[in-house]
């Protein structure tokens, strides 16, 4: 015999079988749900009860048979390990003294039905490729008693472990002394008990599922007491972010709080103290300068200025809503009650002296209404969506449990924002009636009528286009054709440009593309700017050439408007003339526009 054969004559052969089923209930073991319901795993060779053709059976006494020989991968044992411990945790196989009754094939599909359904929303280890995505409604009896009267559905009948056998076994109680152990009970309270863990992990109040609870900071407990106790901002807090930075609110001078509503995120500085009811009207104060959009409404008029007229209005509601206390110092005056916004800063707006020297929660002479996120760019929240449906949620939900006394002017206001805007493509119709003129026919008798022919006694005018009215009616398209741009956003701004170019007879639009260099298509027929129009380079971004050589070409009309399509990475531009913006939603341009801006959706 060769020294090869005789070194590994001694070695234990693997059992990949047992591997496979240790690793699948590793996976089971680290749910605690699963976890807390007691069984006991049975793998004997001369095991009866473990099923010829599947996995797993489980009886009354919490016992798992398993196969002892069968391979499968780890995911799929743990899935049907889970699959029999949950038949426990349902009550589906309960211990009883005395001879139990067994289930019918209808009651057994019925659970494992139930179970599977459970399983989906609530995944271990991997579901088997035969199984159905999906399954009907309905308790265990109820289903059961559908399928004894109509039969069993072909996919629903073999969806146990056990293969074509029963996957669940009732046996008689046999312990000598005390109650049958109550596994439904156990799997609900570890159930409860993982859920809520969950709930804190995601609320910032665990650093991990074992863990010990984070310490809440005070300001959390304002923004949990709005999420349970108040529904007109409980959507609203239930979606902004706190933000506790000390260093932060120090670098940008943020005194006790500020806002910022693209990124759905409130500043605060961790290192002033306040009472629980000045941190809720605090942030109560925050929340309704975001989801009122005061950022958006400012305009033209001063910054500032508008953010103190704001608080004021804020305040005052708050005050009369008796939400929380406000803090010393915050703007107040009881002579604007009832009044606007608006109508605010038209009166402040005379006393710049004295204006100058009020405060917000940010600070002397600045806004708490920010205009960018101070952290590093996040995903950034659907405005309209979220701020629009949590306040008009709020307020229904607020008026039916009947909460509280809510200000007219607020109620006035949440009331305008449930009326959502018009659509971008809308609105850039609108722009193109105001600004893109159509062709208007000419009356003339040196050009007869066709009706004519049929009453050639009456004279009738005809009409036609003439050509400086054709070259009149038309306007400028600049690509961004960079290696940033969207093709989707190319694509839907381009079919829209198509389509209303059309319904008004814009004969052609003067077309230029723009990467590093700008490349001139001329004049392109409008039903072909979306589907033959030929997209040049994908460089860098620069758009001002491209502007530049239409303001330069002799042959664009001087009144014509332009059309700038971008992503917003973008060079600063100057246009002299009316022009309009398509860019992606969440975008910001790198400058103040001075024409409209569509966010395409």
């Amino acid at each position: 015999m060769s020294p090869a054969r005789d070194k590994g004559k001694g070695k234990k052969k693997r059992d990949l079988a047992a591997e496979a089923f240790a690793e699948g209930m590793a996976l089971v073991k680290a749910n605690p749900a699963l976890a807390a319901v007691e069984f006991v795993v049975c793998r004997l060779e001369d095991c009866e009860q473990a099923p010829h053709d599947g996995l797993v059976r489980v009886d009354s006494d919490g016992d798992l048979h398993a196969h002892p020989h069968r391979l499968a991968e780890p995911e799929a044992w743990a899935w049907a390990i889970a699959h029999a411990v949950l038949h426990l945790g349902f009550g589906h196989v309960p211990s009883a003294k005395g001879p139990p009754v067994q289930p019918d094939r209808a009651e057994l599909a019925a659970r494992c039905v139930v179970v599977n359904r459970f399983l989906l929303t609530f995944p271990v280890g991997r579901t088997p490729d035969h199984l159905p995505l999906s399954y009907p409604d309905g308790d265990e009896e109820q289903l059961a008693a559908r399928w004894r009267r109509d039969g069993i559905p072909a996919a629903y009948e073999r969806c146990g472990t056990a293969g074509a056998e029963p996957d669940l076994l009732l046996v008689e109680w046999t312990g000598w002394f005390g109650q049958p152990p109550d596994h439904q009970l156990a799997f609900a309270t570890a159930l409860t008990r993982t859920v809520s863990t969950a709930m804190d992990m995601a609320g910032g109040r665990r650093d991990s599922m074992d863990g010990e609870p984070v310490k809440k900071r005070p300001w959390q407990w304002a923004l949990e007491w709005f999420i349970t106790s108040y529904p007109l901002l409980g959507g609203i807090a239930a979606g902004i972010k706190l933000v506790a930075d000390a260093e932060l609110a120090r670098a940008h001078g943020i005194a006790v709080a500020a806002v910022n509503a693209e990124a759905g995120e409130i500043y605060i500085n961790p290192l002033r103290t306040f009472e629980s009811e000045e941190w809720r009207f605090i942030l109560a104060h925050e929340m309704l300068h975001a989801a009122l959009r005061h950022g958006d409404r400012c305009g033209t008029r001063d910054p500032y200025l508008f953010n103190v007229a704001c608080d004021y209005v804020i305040n005052g509601w708050l005050r009369e809503m008796q939400v929380g206390e406000m803090p010393q110092g915050l703007l107040y005056d009881a002579q604007f009650s009832g009044l606007s916004a608006e109508e605010v800063y038209d009166r402040i707006a005379g006393d710049l002296r004295r204006m100058r020297r009020l405060a917000t929660l940010r600070g002397k002479g600045v806004g708490d209404v920010l205009g960018a996120p101070l952290g590093p760019p996040g995903d950034y929240v659907d405005l309209d969506e979220f701020y629009r449906r949590g306040l008009c949620q709020g307020l229904d939900l607020h008026q039916q449990q009947e909460r509280g006394f809510l200000p007219g002017g607020l109620v006035q206001e949440i009331r305008a924002l449930s009326h959502p805007p018009l659509p971008w493509d809308a609105r850039l119709a609108r722009w193109f009636d105001e600004f893109v003129p159509r062709p208007e026919p000419v009356r003339t008798y040196a050009r007869p009528a066709r009706r004519q022919a049929s009453t050639p006694d009456i004279p009738r005018a005809g009409r036609y286009f003439p050509p400086e009215e054709i070259a009149r009616c038309t306007f400028g398209v600049v690509l961004d054709t960079s290696g940033s741009m969207d093709r989707v956003l190319l694509g839907k701004a381009l079919g829209a440009i198509a389509s209303y170019a059309a319904a008004r007879d814009v004969p052609a639009a003067r077309v230029v593309f723009c990467d590093a260099a700008p490349h001139d298509a001329g004049y392109v027929p409008v039903t072909d700017i979306a589907g033959r129009v030929r997209v040049h380079g994908r460089g860098g971004t620069v758009l001002q050439p491209g502007i530049d050589l239409l303001q330069r070409a002799d042959d664009f009309p001087p009144g014509a408007p332009v059309l700038v399509i971008t992503d917003g990475w973008c060079d600063v531009l100057r246009v002299r003339r009316e022009h309009a913006y398509l860019i992606p939603p969440g975008r910001r341009l790198p400058f103040s526009p001075r024409g409209p801006v569509f966010r395409v959706q």
